[in-house]
Order: structure tokens, then C-alpha cells, then sequence
């Protein structure tokens, strides 16, 4: 691959609105080492609700529309920038492919801060141990996480660089339950300041992809949900077309068959209506022993090369300046 050209990498908080908080005790303490106590006073106004988003605009990109990366729950943008062994992640991949990217952290995560509980939000967040992660993301049975990293148990197959799930587990993050419209208050703001793009979305950002498709058909012209979660109950709209992918090892886990089974219920509505309901079964390719990430897994490069294929075919390319040159 060529080397890339970049024009511009830029950051923006986007969305939100204010909070105010009163009535915690004012107290004295030590803020810089060394200092000496100082009053702290918390009581006043905080943002919450607000999107954090990287853009990496290309000198010379060959599609109009950028691609929006969408992280999954617990997670941030991170997980797009690079794979646990340390390969270029999607990120790199789509800007190789020609296409404008911007990778953001979704409200309450990672860089786009989040607010004090009970204050603020009424629970306190939760989190997701690595004996959970293991399970629910697919790379062994329950149980089969272990510190030492010989010992563990893996689904046949694995594709997920399991040496390094430790350092992977270092970008997992809090996330609060119940802030669903919050998030999607924040990524239409994203989509209102991106204008058309194209989305690519992974688990609850999949699933947040086809609602704001239903609700933003003119900014989302086109929608990548791997593993989706929370996808509509019911279709309206089946203009965006949408392209679902789905890893390995399903009969080994009654959670992820449920969700898949509400997100291909919403494909098939979308199919019924006209709409362009695509899915890249990737067992059913001969791409076997994917994990919930296969954008981290050892063949995340193949999968980001028939992900950017199916997106340009989505999008009119831009006209070179050959092309225009001679015309």
C-alpha cells in the first residue's frame, strides 16, 4: 500500500447540555502535591451528554462521504486504531481504501468524559471483568479465562490474538445502563455536523447505526452493523442500504443467539420493504473462528478489505483531477 497523505486531523466535543450540581459539602484538600490544601468547592455546572470525535480528513480522498466508526458498549474509539497485537486497525485500513474516517467516543466514554453518580445520573455505572469479557465476547466458554494465559480455554479455531487479551483489556471502560437516547442525542449532533457519511458501527454502535439510519436517511447513506445490538423493533424506512457481519462460534453461546436473532428479524423486515439487507455470515465465507472482534482478530484485515469493498460500491467515487484535466 502506498504511503497515506493526510490533510488535516482534527478533534471536536460535539452535543450535550449543562447540568448543575448543589449541595456537596465544600471541603479543604491537597490538589498538587506539595501545595497544601486549598478549598474545593464541585457545587456548579457540568456538561454531560457530549460525543467526542477524531477526524482524519485525507489530502486527496476518493469517495465524497467519510466513514463514522461507532464503538461497541464498554469500549471506546480505541478499539478501531489498533488490534491487540499491535497490527494497523480499521482506521488505517479505510483511510488506505480512499475514504475520510472519523472515530469517535461515545458519550460517557473514554475522551468524552463522563458525570458524577448520584448527582448527575441517578446509578452508579457498571463494569465488565475480564472473566465476563471472555464469555460474552466469544473467545471461550464461561470460566475459561485465566490469569495465566497457558491455561486459558479457547473456542476451536480462535481468531482473536488470545496472548494479548490482558492489554486488551486495559481499553474497557465504564458505561452507564438507561442512556440510550442520551447516545443518540450525541450521534445525531455527530451527523448533523458530518453531513452524508457512511456508518460503521460494532455491537451497541451498530445498533444505534440502523436507528439513526430510520431517523437520518439523508446524513446516513449507508450503514456496516457487526454484531449489532439493539437494532429497531420495526422498519419504517428501507432506503440506507445495510450490510450485517457476524463471526464464529454462535452455538456456543444462548446470549448472542438472541441478539442476532432480533437484529436478522430487522434485515428481513428491511428485505420485505425493498431495502438493500445485506449479511457477511462470515463462517458461511470459509472465515471461520472469528470472535465478537473481528476488527482485532488475526484476520482483521481481510474481514476491513471486504467491509471498504461493499462501502464503495455504496458511494460515487470522486472524479480524479486527471479525469477533469482532460475533460
Amino acid at each position: 500500500m502506498p504511503p497515506i497523505a493526510l490533510q488535516s486531523i482534527k478533534s471536536r466535543y460535539l452535543g450535550g447540555h449543562d447540568r448543575v450540581v448543589t449541595g456537596l459539602e465544600v471541603c479543604e484538600r491537597e490538589v498538587a502535591a506539595g501545595g497544601g490544601p486549598r478549598r474545593l468547592d464541585m457545587n456548579g455546572t457540568y456538561s454531560v451528554g457530549q460525543i467526542y470525535v477524531t477526524e482524519y480528513r485525507l489530502a486527496a480522498p476518493r469517495y465524497p462521504w467519510p466513514v463514522l466508526l461507532w464503538h461497541g458498549g464498554g469500549m471506546t474509539g480505541a478499539q478501531w486504531e489498533s488490534t491487540p497485537d499491535g497490527r494497523t486497525g480499521w482506521l488505517w485500513r479505510l483511510l488506505q481504501a480512499g475514504f475520510d474516517v472519523f472515530v469517535s467516543d461515545a458519550p460517557e466514554r473514554g475522551r468524552a468524559s463522563w458525570a458524577m453518580a448520584p448527582q448527575l445520573y441517578a446509578e452508579p455505572p457498571v463494569f465488565r471483568a475480564k472473566e465476563e469479557a471472555w464469555e460474552v465476547f466469544r473467545i471461550g466458554p464461561a470460566g475459561g479465562y485465566h490469569a495465566d494465559a497457558a491455561r486459558c480455554r479457547v473456542f476451536g479455531g480462535q481468531q482473536f490474538p488470545v496472548q494479548h487479551f490482558d492489554g486488551f483489556a486495559r481499553q474497557f471502560v465504564p458505561r452507564w445502563l438507561g442512556h440510550e437516547a442520551m447516545a443518540m442525542r450525541a450521534y445525531q449532533v455527530l451527523l448533523e455536523h458530518t453531513g452524508p457519511c457512511l456508518v460503521v458501527g460494532h455491537s451497541q454502535g451498530g445498533g444505534y447505526a440502523t436507528q439513526l439510519a430510520q431517523q437520518c436517511p439523508g446524513l446516513v447513506r449507508a450503514v456496516v452493523a457487526i454484531e449489532p445490538t439493539g437494532v429497531p423493533a420495526d422498519c419504517l424506512l428501507a432506503g440506507v442500504p445495510h450490510l450485517a457481519v457476524w463471526g464464529d462460534h454462535f452455538d456456543q453461546s444462548p446470549l448472542w443467539t438472541r441478539y442476532r436473532q432480533q437484529a436478522e428479524h430487522y434485515w428481513q423486515q428491511l428485505a420485505r420493504r425493498g431495502g438493500q439487507a445485506r449479511t457477511l455470515d462470515l463462517p458461511a465465507q470459509q472465515i471461520r473462528g472469528n470472535s465478537h472482534f473481528c476488527m482485532a482478530d488475526h484476520n482483521s484485515d481481510d474481514i476491513a478489505d471486504l467491509v471498504s469493498t461493499w462501502l464503495a460500491d455504496q458511494v460515487p467515487p470522486i472524479p480524479s483531477r486527471h479525469k477533469e484535466i482532460a475533460t
